[in-house]
């Protein structure tokens, strides 16, 4: 019986316009997808969503590798929004007596941003990489938020816009669902008996 649902946070609750970046990367003369190209790659981002560098000096080393840091702090304010949808089912869930909470492959300023959105009071709990030292797929980070939730990886649904992010879940027997739309995710979590 499912007992948490846990969220992804970027590309499920809370979305950026990818016009965003192809706009200041146009504006400063860089190739489309030279940032995230950079910022996204590995060992960096593993540094970062690990917390063994702080969000400040990723994207100095953004700026520093594509040669223009002030194309790279443009590109790393870029705004949000949220996923209205989503924030009302998760309401939903947590109406049924089950608990809601946020795995994210965060930095060091989660927290910030989190109050920034408002959102804190709608979960339970909200896990950052940065702070578990683990990033997802790795099965430690989800060993950490069921510890931290007295629940069984059986007892867990996982929902996440990137298929190999599920992996970890997968792994210890959470029940997991690729987010591509909340009537989806609606439609996965009935399925499984969490009825909303």
């Amino acid at each position: 019986m499912i007992r948490v649902v846990l969220f992804d946070l970027d590309g499920v609750i809370r979305h950026f316009d990818p016009q965003y970046a192809a706009d200041v990367e146009s504006r400063h003369g860089l190739p489309g997808g030279t940032l995230e190209g950079i910022a996204f790659a590995r060992p960096l981002i593993d540094a970062v969503t690990t917390g063994r560098i702080s969000r400040a000096e990723w994207i100095r080393q953004v700026g520093d590798r594509a040669g223009d840091v002030l194309a790279a702090e443009e590109w790393g304010s870029q705004p949000a929004y949220l996923d209205v949808a989503v924030l009302e089912l998760a309401g939903e869930v947590r109406s049924l007596g089950l608990r809601t909470a946020v795995l994210t492959n965060g930095t060091d300023t989660i927290p910030a941003e989190v109050a920034a959105l408002g959102i804190a009071e709608r979960f339970d709990a909200i896990f950052n990489s940065a702070d578990i030292g683990f990033a997802k797929p790795d099965v430690r980070a989800f060993r950490h938020v069921c510890e931290a939730l007295d629940a069984a990886p059986d007892e867990v649904f996982f929902t996440d816009d990137s298929a190999s992010k599920l992996v970890g879940a997968d792994s210890l027997s959470m029940h997991t669902h690729l987010f591509e739309g909340v009537e989806g995710l609606r439609a996965r979590l009935t399925a499984t008996g969490v009825r909303v």
